[in-house]
């Protein structure tokens, strides 16, 4: 897949495009890429995604702009996986958010990218203040012969597909729900770094993957497996949080304690899978109580495999996970070069 930033003076191959932030590449999004794809084929065209960073919202409203679900490589990978053959990456700054509609049609989608077809859902807004739209949009393609189709709303128990409703099911622990809104696990990607290497000295040497943005869309400990560090996912326990035990103001980190482990990663990009929640993040007392718990909440991820290995069920949307879980996250602040010892009693 071609990759190219900002929008060019004058494009060269027509295209047929699509245009959104596809945050977390749900399954309204994956049927949208794929109407794309395929008919781009058809018409001979080469299909492209238009796409921003950061987000139009995180940059008007920083400080209240929607969790990411993804970053913007987990995006390209999900893009090209699904057969797209370009994506253009739009820097979203004040010049971008000042054209005006019918400058987005004329440099953006015409001139800027050479749009033949136009693929976008029934609620598209462009241009300052969102002033354009999809009847706008229409009214116009005649005149820049380019032809524009809607794609119907994809739904999921009687309810549109959306980004903010897999970010609500993230926040409430139904990793279930989300599984299915995504077509997959919820995952998150990045590189082992350095840690502090508590996790070392308590028994529980951890991956500290680094997380690019500082409002993750779920929080707590879970059951995982991390893929990139061998030929198949290994599983482990995962912590994502803020460490209170250990840190009065610290900022989320994603730390993995991978079963029967014992290789240095540093510097490796991994994906973390996200497959059971077990517990909120929890302040303790002391490390001692820490450890203790981090324990039994790696009996109960092994126990949880097992029962998925037997094919049981193992997870009820309805049931909300048990919210007194420790600060594993916090203690745990490494990147696990040395086999885990047995933790204290």
């Amino acid at each position: 897949m071609l990759i190219s930033r900002g929008i060019p003076d004058q494009a060269s191959a027509p295209v047929a495009l699509t245009i959104g932030n596809f945050d977390g590449v749900h399954l309204g999004h994956r049927a949208m890429l794929t109407r794309l794809v395929e008919s781009a084929r058809s018409k001979s065209l080469v299909s492209c995604v238009l796409t921003f960073e950061p987000h139009p919202r995180e940059f008007f409203t920083p400080s209240s702009a929607p969790a990411r679900l993804s970053n913007l490589r987990e995006k390209l990978e999900a893009f090209a996986s699904l057969g797209v053959e370009r994506t253009q990456i739009c820097r979203f700054n004040r010049n971008f958010a000042d054209l005006s509609a019918q400058e987005f049609i004329e440099r953006v989608v015409c001139r800027g990218l050479n749009t033949k077809w136009l693929l976008v859902g029934e609620d598209f807004r462009f241009g300052r203040k969102r002033a354009g739209d999809l009847a706008m949009m229409q009214a116009v393609a005649k005149k820049f012969a380019f032809d524009v189709c809607v794609m119907p709303t994809v739904v999921f128990n009687g309810q549109r597909v959306s980004s903010t409703m897999v970010r609500d099911a993230l926040a409430l622990g139904n990793l279930e729900q989300a599984r299915e809104l995504l077509g997959k696990p919820y995952s998150i990607s990045g590189r082992v770094v350095h840690g502090d290497k508590t996790g070392r000295k308590i028994g529980y040497p951890t991956a500290n993957i680094r997380i690019k943005h500082p409002r993750p869309a779920l929080g707590g400990i879970f059951a995982v497996e991390i893929a990139g560090i061998s030929e198949h996912p290994l599983k482990g326990v995962a912590s994502l949080g803020v460490r209170p035990t250990v840190k009065d103001n610290g900022v989320p980190l994603l730390e993995v304690y991978v079963f029967d482990f014992d290789s240095e990663i540093y510097g490796q990009h991994v994906q973390v899978n996200f497959l059971h929640k077990l517990r909120d993040e929890e302040k303790y007392v002391d490390i001692e109580t820490l450890t203790r718990q981090i324990a039994v909440d790696v009996e109960k991820a092994k126990s949880f495999f097992d029962r998925r290995g037997r094919g049981e069920d193992q997870e009820n949307p309805h049931e909300k996970p048990d919210q007194t879980y420790p600060a594993l996250a916090g203690d745990n602040k490494e990147d696990f070069p040395l086999r885990p010892r047995r933790p204290p009693r």
